[in-house]
C-alpha cells in the first residue's frame, strides 16, 4: 500500500521451493528491504480434514486459543495437528530467498531446526541475525543467521532453557511463571542492544541482552486474563528510543511506557469500531517519521495510522483513566455499557458472558448530562 492506503501490489501463496504457511503471521521488513513472515495455522488434520479452531485460517471467534502441536507428550496435554513450523524470507516483489523450518516437523522448544507457529521476527543489522518470537507453539526466542538460516542460540523466560510443560491457565495472583506462555508474541531489539520480548498471556515484557542474558521485566495490567496484555512492541523514533509503545489487544489499548524504567506513562484508545478505537489491537509499528500504525485481529480487520506530532515530556501524572474494561474496573472483556440504573449513580456493563455493576462516583469517572 502507499501512504494513502491505496493498494500498490500483492503476492504470496504456494510457490516453488518453499512452504507457504496456512496462516501467515508477523510481517517484518529487514534493513535490506527483504520481507519476513511467520505462521500460526494448524494446517490439515490426518485424513485431510481441516482444523476447526485456532488463530490461523481455520480460526473462529475472538478469544479462542490455538491447538497447535503434534505430540501432546511434549506439551503437557495440549493437542493438535500439523502446523506452521517455519519462517520465510522474500524480496519486496515476492522472490523467495530463505526458509527456516519445515511444516509439521517441530519436536518442541529445544528443536533448533524447526519452529512451531512463530509469531514474529526481528532482523539485527549489526550481527545479521534474525530473532524469532517462537511462538504460538514453542516457549522461546531463537536466533539464526539471517542469510544462511544457521542456528545460533535460543532461550526461554529469564534466560533459562525452555520446556514444554503445560502451565495451565494464567493466574495473576500466582508467582511469576518461570517459562513463557503461548504465545511468545514479539522480540524487538533496540538501538542500545536490548531485546524486548512480549510474553503475551503472562501480561509481561521481559528484557534480555542479545546473548539471552536476562535484564529485567515488567507486568502490564497484570490482572488481565484471556489473551493477555503484551501483544506487540514498537519504539519512538528518537535516537534514544525513549518511549515504548505496547499493543494490548485484550484491553483494546496502546500503552506508552518509558523504555528505560518500564514505567507506564499514558494510554490511548478504547474498545470500539470507530476511528482511534480498537477491536483486538494486534500489531504496532512506527515508520521513519514517527507515525504509529496498528493492526486489529479477530473481527477488527483494519490498519489505523496515528500521525506523529512531535515528542514532549510525558509523566505518570498525565495518564488518563478510561471507562472501559480492566483499566477502570479490574475486569477484562467488558465491551459496552448496557444500562444506567434508574435513580442511582451506577452503570451496568458487560459482554455476552458477564454483567457488572460499577459505581460511577469514583474520582476518575466524569458524568455528563
Amino acid at each position: 500500500f502507499d501512504n494513502d492506503g491505496n493498494l500498490v501490489g500483492h503476492w504470496g501463496g504456494k510457490g516453488q521451493g518453499y512452504d507457504w504457511p496456512e496462516s501467515n503471521h508477523g510481517i517484518t521488513v529487514d534493513y535490506k528491504g527483504n520481507v519476513w513472515i511467520g505462521g500460526n495455522g494448524r494446517g490439515q488434520q490426518p485424513g485431510g480434514a481441516r482444523g476447526t479452531s485456532g488463530t490461523g485460517a481455520a480460526g473462529a471467534a475472538r478469544g479462542q486459543q490455538p491447538a497447535f502441536v503434534l505430540d501432546e507428550s511434549q506439551t503437557g496435554g495440549i493437542q493438535g495437528y500439523f502446523n506452521d513450523s517455519m519462517v520465510l524470507k522474500f524480496t519486496q516483489d515476492g522472490k523467495f530467498l530463505l526458509q527456516i523450518g519445515k511444516p509439521g516437523q517441530s519436536k518442541g522448544s529445544n528443536d533448533t531446526q524447526n519452529l512451531r507457529l512463530p509469531a514474529k521476527t526481528f532482523i539485527d543489522k549489526t550481527a545479521n541475525e534474525v530473532y524469532v518470537a517462537d511462538g504460538y507453539g514453542n516457549h522461546r526466542v531463537i536466533v539464526y543467521d539471517a542469510d544462511t538460516g544457521a542456528y545460533k542460540r535460543h532461550w526461554g523466560a529469564y534466560g533459562h532453557k525452555p520446556d514444554d510443560v503445560n502451565l495451565g491457565n494464567y493466574d495473576p495472583n500466582a508467582p511469576p511463571a518461570q517459562q513463557f506462555r503461548n504465545p511468545v508474541h514479539c522480540a524487538e531489539l533496540t538501538n542500545d542492544r536490548l531485546l524486548y520480548v512480549c510474553d503475551r498471556v503472562n501480561d509481561r515484557i521481559q528484557v534480555f541482552k542479545p546473548d539471552g542474558t536476562f535484564v529485567k521485566e515488567t507486568f502490564v495490567n497484570k490482572e488481565t486474563r484471556g489473551s493477555g496484555s503484551a501483544w506487540d512492541i514498537a519504539f519512538s523514533r528518537d535516537p534514544q528510543q525513549k518511549y515504548l509503545y505496547l499493543a494490548d489487544g485484550e484491553n483494546d489499548r496502546v500503552h506508552i511506557l518509558d523504555r528505560q524504567s518500564l514505567e507506564m506513562l499514558t494510554t490511548f484508545g478504547e474498545g470500539g469500531r470507530q476511528p482511534s478505537m480498537f477491536y483486538g489491537v494486534h500489531s504496532i509499528a512506527t515508520d521513519s517519521k514517527g507515525n504509529i500504525f496498528t493492526t486489529e485481529t479477530y473481527r477488527g480487520q483494519r490498519v489505523q495510522k496515528f500521525a506523529y506530532k512531535g515528542l514532549g515530556p510525558v509523566t505518570k501524572k498525565d495518564r488518563r483513566p478510561f471507562l472501559w474494561g480492566l483499566g477502570a474496573f479490574g475486569q477484562a472483556g467488558v465491551e459496552r455499557v448496557i444500562e444506567i440504573l434508574p435513580g442511582e449513580l451506577k452503570l451496568v456493563m458487560g459482554n455476552c458472558a458477564t454483567r457488572t455493576v460499577a459505581d460511577i462516583t469514583r474520582e476518575y469517572i466524569t458524568v455528563r448530562a
